[in-house]
């Protein structure tokens, strides 16, 4: 019969004999997690990437993709599914739209108002409110232009809403849906590229019009450079608003296309604000001749 002896591993008999022969040495425990040191951790690392992570926002990506993943998602055809686009409150929609007309340098505003609860709330009403901004703001400013002609009569003009609507809506989903498309596309191509989600994109963009709306009501002033100033400055902050947003997800693609991807961004955007101040505003003016009487000739 086999003594107790006999039923001893034969590992823990030479680590004892190890160790008695060397009280000093160091022991690792499999209970304890090894710690790499910091300045390893920090070799590890390529240098410049924790603040690209820090602009973009990866860690929380992540983090909110695995809770995402863990809730049951509804049906598209039923009324839960979208009110979840909308579940966002009075206080966030103001804490976005301050960090969209006042950006922070350097800080990416997905990253610090939009992963952790995107919505189409704020997007949809600030585009609403615009397009009718934009389309009394302009009848405003052409009423004011002919006042004191005795040759025009005024009449507001209905079409410029249905028109607002049109530029202002499909500027807000159809740039955002290209830009998701592309950048889909180039993450396919380079591994370090960070692709948004469509409703992020749709977000980004549509918070970043606010600024137009006070801008519309102060273009009702007849000064032309007056009007071109308030372009400039409104460009600069929803402008900044949209690069510190997309420049660190195409920083790591070929420079030429992320300069280009910024560059289109930015043109589409001015495009639409000087769009908007030339046709709604700085229309030509049409100044309607008297009628002329034609004078009888009297023969007798």
């Amino acid at each position: 019969m086999a003594t107790a002896d006999d039923l001893k591993f034969q590992e823990f008999d030479d680590a004892a004999n190890l160790l008695a022969a060397n009280p000093d040495a160091t022991t690792i425990s499999i209970d304890e997690p090894v710690e790499i040191p910091k300045n390893q951790h920090s070799r590890l690392q390529e240098p410049g990437r924790e603040e690209d992570d820090e602009l973009l926002g990866t860690d929380d990506s992540d983090k909110t993709e695995l809770l995402a993943g863990q809730k049951k998602s509804a049906p598209f055809w039923t009324f839960e599914y979208y009110q979840t686009f909308f579940d966002v409150d009075t206080y966030q929609v103001l804490d976005r739209i301050k960090g969209s007309v006042f950006p922070v340098p350097g800080k990416n505003f997905v990253r610090l108002y939009i992963r952790s609860n995107p919505d189409l709330y704020g997007p949809f009403w600030i585009c609403a409110t615009l397009v009718f901004t934009i389309a009394v703001s302009g009848n405003l400013s052409n009423f004011f232009i002919h006042l004191g002609k005795p040759t025009y009569h005024y009449v507001p003009e209905f079409r410029k809403v249905s028109i607002a609507a049109t530029t202002i809506y499909a500027y807000a989903w159809l740039v955002p849906l290209a830009l998701w498309g592309f950048l889909m596309w180039r993450n396919s191509k380079v591994m370090n590229i960070v692709s948004y989600s469509f409703l992020e994109i749709v977000c980004v963009y549509g918070y970043s019009l606010f600024i137009y709306i006070p801008t519309a009501v102060l273009w009702i002033i007849p000064q032309r450079v007056v009007r071109w100033v308030l372009v400039v400055f409104s460009l600069c902050l929803s402008g900044s608003v949209l690069v510190m947003t997309f420049w660190p997800a195409v920083r790591d693609d070929n420079r030429r296309i992320a300069v280009a991807t910024v560059a289109t961004i930015l043109l589409l955007h001015a495009l639409l604000a000087v769009g908007c101040l030339a046709y709604f505003f700085d229309a030509p003016e049409l100044d309607i001749p008297a009628p002329i009487i034609p004078a009888h000739n009297s023969t007798s």
